[in-house]
């Protein structure tokens, strides 16, 4: 499919893994217990302080897949958990709608994030990405594919080099059924530890790119917003570089790009409102299909910085 355009139907290659309507996209990737932890004022070294602690699913994957999910898409998710906290994910996962479709891991625990959110909302991740990391091709069902107009994939699934086969089975995969690929680089640090040139040679061509202000930096080493989103549309159909309250920066090729001011918001936790906000973009530009223009774009990038900005009021980065 060529880079920009949108996904149509398709017929079934093959036995569709779930009897219910056809998939508007799957989603493979992290899937993680997040412990969110928000100091009540200045941290005592040695002692105890206190703070705001909250439990919640994440996983950058599967947040993206259950906003999707939960605003009017047909999603089906993959990953691998610890098997202990299987029926805890499946159960969260398939409350915002998606279809889940988890390996269970009898040795390795879910990936967990404890996330340190300062006073004005930002976050500091501390991850161990336990199962995640064991995710095979193997574990994905006969037919995942079947029946999906698209496929979206994170970074975290081309760091480590099990799962990059993965990711590029599926890219192949979807490809070779012209689906629509989206992806998310996902984390600035784990990109610079691979090959930036490499992940960009990898995706190239995909439909959308969701990266955020740093990663756009890792990928194109541009510093500034618009000429990030302008060098990355050689690469990519549509590119929303995610500037946090700054809102973004929407692009395509071939025309000036866009600024998407953010929808004002009192900012508690900054966890996952760029998952939410890719959520909410693909679950739009998935519905309008063929139908939807260059020029409806920006309406499209505004309605997901409002579900992002509704996401920071609060803590967790899951629909409620």
């Amino acid at each position: 499919m060529p880079p920009g355009t949108s996904p149509s139907p398709r017929t079934a290659l093959g036995k569709d893994p779930s009897p219910r309507t056809p998939l508007s996209i799957v989603v493979c990737g992290d899937i993680n217990n997040d412990v969110l932890v928000k100091p009540a004022g200045g941290i005592t070294r040695g002692s105890d302080t206190r703070a705001v602690i909250r439990a919640c699913p994440g996983g950058a994957a599967a947040n993206q897949a259950a906003w999707m999910a939960h605003l009017g898409a047909e999603v089906a998710f993959a990953g691998r958990v610890g098997a202990r906290d299987a029926d805890y994910h499946r159960a969260e996962l398939a409350r915002a709608g998606v279809r889940v479709y988890l390996a269970t891991d009898p040795e390795a625990d879910t990936g967990s994030i404890v996330i340190m959110v300062s006073p004005d909302g930002e976050r500091t991740m501390f991850t161990d990405r336990a199962a995640n990391l064991r995710l095979r091709r193997s574990d994905l069902p006969a037919g995942l594919l079947d029946n999906a107009a698209a496929l979206h994939l994170t970074g975290y699934t081309f760091c480590e080099p099990p799962l990059l086969e993965v990711a590029l089975w599926l890219l192949d995969e979807a490809r070779s059924r012209g689906l629509a690929i989206s992806v998310d680089p996902a984390s600035a640090a784990f990109l610079a530890r691979m090959r930036p040139a490499a992940f960009l040679r990898w995706t190239e061509g995909a439909a959308v790119c969701f990266p955020n202000r740093d990663e756009a930096a890792v990928l194109v080493g541009e510093a500034d917003p618009v000429a990030m989103a302008t060098r990355l549309t050689r690469y990519y159909g549509i590119v929303a570089v995610k500037l946090g309250g700054a809102g973004c920066v929407l692009a395509v090729p071939g025309e000036s790009p866009v600024r998407i001011l953010a929808q004002p918001a009192h900012v508690c936790d900054t966890t996952g409102a760029g998952d939410a906000f890719c959520g909410a973009f693909m679950s739009r530009w998935l519905a309008r299909g063929a139908d939807l223009q260059a020029a409806d774009l920006p309406a499209v990038a505004r309605f997901a910085t409002q579900i992002a900005a509704s996401v920071v009021t609060r803590f967790g980065a899951r629909p409620i």
